[in-house]
């Protein structure tokens, strides 16, 4: 459909609109744009587990499971958090080993696990919209 040049192309401004949107947003609206990637990541992988591309999938949980270590748990701030931010990190942790076993064992089910549990948690800082603790709003 695109040739190697348009392609690259597409490829550039999806990249630009990415960091554009990242150098825009606020803590609130960052963690937001997580969730989105992540679940977007879950997706992809999902959809390789199901063509059986074995690279694809690797590239996408190693996505998911970045965006959960690096992205979502380590900014937690465990002191002023407390218990919200102790239940978050171990959340998190139980979806980094539940996607583990999935790249091991090929198991949709875990997939859609994670994707729902971090839905769930997606919907409620959707609704809090920057409204929550201070803690919250320097993550």
């Amino acid at each position: 459909m695109f040739s190697s040049v348009s392609s690259r192309s597409a490829s550039a401004y999806k990249k630009a609109s990415i960091d554009a949107s990242v150098e825009m947003a606020d803590p609130h609206q960052l963690v937001n744009l997580l969730f989105n990637a992540l679940r977007q990541a879950l997706g992809s992988t999902r959809i390789a587990m199901g063509n059986g591309d074995v690279p694809a999938k690797c590239k996408y949980i190693g996505n998911a499971i970045r965006i959960l270590e690096e992205g979502l748990k380590a900014p937690l701030d465990m002191t002023k958090g407390g218990e919200l931010a102790a239940n978050l990190n171990a959340l998190y942790e139980y979806c980094v080993n539940r996607l583990i076993t999935a790249n091991a064992r090929n198991d949709v089910a875990a997939i859609d696990e994670v994707d729902a549990l971090i839905e769930k948690v997606a919907s409620g800082w959707r609704q809090i919209n920057g409204q929550g603790p201070a803690y919250l709003k320097s993550v």
